[in-house]
């Protein structure tokens, strides 16, 4: 009996172990709190860019949201997490191809904003071998709405990041603000 008391404490311990697991959901979900907060931080660092030149604020769309976190899984599940084509979409979109597995809102869209400093507004061009499309999506007047989402790939570490606007911005011809 003495030499199955140790066989005896790894099979219990080992049992304890599995239901704990099994108790608790995997993938982890995200709590309501933290999909506030990110949202938050989405619409926060939009709004900020849009107030440094004067344009309203965006609200936050469940609709586009739902649009975007469809979009980012079928890029993550059946194109590797490359980037989509947003070509024929109803919306404007910005998205971002980004390493770590977990970017933050405030990064995406900081990296977006960092095109500013690429783009002439009196002629509204874009400074030569380089983008702007992307702030200007962001600062868009005509845009109210605004939905993201992040899909992570967990066998690279890699995330992709959709954020979808309405109505689309990016008019050719047409100033953003």
């Amino acid at each position: 009996m003495a030499n199955l008391r140790p066989l005896i404490a790894i099979i219990f311990s080992t049992i304890v172990c599995r239901v704990a697991l099994a108790s608790r959901q995997w993938p982890p979900r995200s709590t309501a709190a933290q999909v506030a907060n990110t949202t938050q931080e989405y619409l926060d660092t939009h709004n900020k860019a849009r107030a440094e030149v004067n344009v309203g604020p965006l609200k936050w769309s469940e609709d586009l949201a739902k649009a975007a976190s469809l979009q980012v899984r079928y890029q993550r599940d059946h194109k590797n997490c490359s980037f989509a084509n947003l070509e024929n979409s109803q919306y404007g979109g910005n998205q971002l191809f980004a390493g770590g597995s977990k970017i933050t809102p405030t990064i995406v869209v900081e990296s977006w904003v960092a095109e500013k400093k690429f783009y002439n507004y009196a002629d509204n061009s874009c400074a030569q071998e380089h983008q702007c499309g992307v702030y200007t999506q962001v600062v868009w007047k005509q845009s109210l709405e605004l939905g993201c989402a992040q899909g992570i790939c967990t066998k690279d570490q890699t995330s992709l990041t959709i954020c979808f606007y309405n109505p689309p911005g990016n008019v050719i011809g047409e100033k953003p603000y």
